[in-house]
């Protein structure tokens, strides 16, 4: 894909501050560079420089620095000009750099431009915007260990092991009466090797997909079982109205936290009940919208009474299958010590945590079982994860569902022609992760939500 064009924009965020920056890439900036500070400057020098504008009048003045093709970000020449970072100045800026026969980039065309001009693979582009996105310094980390390529390398040796594979079995298929170019390969065992490999990076894509999307709680329950007073607890300040008064919150509540670097986005929602209130009828319909939406559920009781009739109807209300953790709380009121039991349905997500909202007794106990209902490994600390987005997992998904057929296909005669197709999809799917198969719609969908300037 060609790019002819030269195209700028401003790469710093809107509003003010001390420095602005305006990024131009394109090939040959040299006619552009001449009209809007008056020279080319020396390649990756540092230089004082007077912006003009189409008239030749000086609009503001800063650094400008010059990267040549192919040692640039993009691949292409770039130039960066840093000045005052005021909106006018900035828009003055970009506008004379337009004039001088640039266009405005379009969201996410500098790293578009990077990954066609082979500076980085697909999943290092998509982890340039996950630096930016990120919300916990464990995900800056972890979308950093991306950028620099770790998870493409782990990629780029499961898809070498299966080539490799894949040149023995297509080569016995193409010349039958040559050679047995399977002869003292064992397969299913060289298949079993790549499954492994491809569940320990499985294990932290997911990993990294937990840091970058974080978990959805939703708090349900009877009115006045201190929802509120446990969002508050967790968040650690007054993010929601507590009373003595049943229905108090009459809208969800949104609070994201962060424990252990992995956000967990909660959301207190209005008592389910059965009311004539007009507006409380409107909360507890977007209630039951946040619970479908939810990972997770924190369903709370009064200790004091245990699991009524009316608890259980709530359960029995919620989608099957959604993950549950029993809390009950108020044990302040009754000289309660706060514990934890786990059910034997623990696939479910089965949990019953005894805690005070109130005093904050167990509340830790909470934060631990929520890490682990998430899946989120503590001992890991973010070490080895990589940033996974859920087009990552699905394709490795994908690659698991083709690699376990294949395997299928090697016991007693081996079917050549169905086990080469396997491993043709397996390592198709993972190739999509770092952009080899890639459809140009993907890309656009991927680069469109990048923000302008970079």
């Amino acid at each position: 894909m060609e790019n002819s064009d030269i195209i700028a924009a401003i790469a710093t965020p809107p509003g003010r501050g001390g420095i602005g920056v305006v990024r131009v890439s394109g090939k040959n900036l040299s006619t552009l560079a001449r009209k809007v500070i008056g020279s080319t400057p020396q390649a990756r020098h540092a230089r004082l420089s007077k912006f003009l504008d189409e008239r030749g009048s000086i609009i503001d003045q800063g650094i400008a620095l010059f990267f040549p093709a192919p040692h640039s970000y993009t691949g292409e020449d770039v130039l960066e000009l840093q000045g005052h970072g005021g909106p006018a100045v900035m828009n003055l800026v970009l506008s004379s750099c337009l004039f001088a026969g640039a266009r405005l980039a379009q969201p996410g065309e500098f790293t578009l431009r990077a990954f066609l001009n082979n500076k980085l693979d697909l999943a290092q582009a998509e982890s340039v915007a996950d630096i930016i996105d990120a919300g916990t310094s464990e995900a800056a980390r972890c979308a950093m260990r991306s950028l620099q390529g770790e998870f493409s390398a782990a990629i780029h040796i499961l898809v070498q092991a299966l080539t490799d594979l894949r040149m023995l079995v297509e080569a016995s298929l193409d010349f039958p009466e040559e050679a047995d170019f399977l002869a003292g390969a064992d397969v299913g065992s060289e298949l079993g090797k790549i499954q492994m490999q491809l569940e320990q990076v499985f294990t932290s894509a997911r990993q990294g997909s937990i840091l970058r999307e974080g978990i959805s709680v939703v708090l349900v329950g009877q009115p006045n079982v201190g929802k509120s007073s446990l969002l508050n607890q967790l968040a650690g300040e007054e993010a929601a109205i507590v009373t003595e008064v049943p229905g108090t919150t009459r809208d969800a509540i949104r609070q994201t936290i962060e424990i252990e670097g992995v956000p967990l986005h909660l959301v207190d929602t209005a008592g389910l009940r059965e009311t004539e209130d007009a507006v409380e009828k409107i909360g507890i319909a977007r209630s039951r919208t946040a619970i479908e939406r939810a990972n997770l559920v924190l369903l709370l009781c009064d200790s004091r009474e245990g699991a009524t009739e009316e608890d259980q109807a709530i359960l029995d209300s919620l989608p099957a299958g959604l993950p549950v953790i029993h809390v009950y709380n108020k044990i302040d009121l009754m000289s309660g010590s706060p514990r934890i039991f786990h059910r034997e349905n623990r696939a479910e997500g089965a949990a019953e945590i005894y805690l005070s909202a109130k005093t904050g007794a167990g509340v830790e106990l909470l934060r631990r079982e929520l890490l682990e209902m998430a899946g989120w490994r503590s001992s890991s600390g973010g070490e080895g994860v990589f940033m996974a987005r859920n087009r990552h997992l699905q394709a490795l998904t994908d690659a698991r569902k083709h690699l376990e057929s294949a395997r299928g296909l090697t016991g007693g005669n081996i079917q050549l022609d169905l086990l080469a197709e396997e491993l043709r999809l397996a390592q198709q799917a993972l190739s999509s992760i770092t952009g080899e198969f890639s459809a140009d719609d993907l890309l656009g969908e991927i680069f469109s939500r990048f923000c302008i300037g970079k």
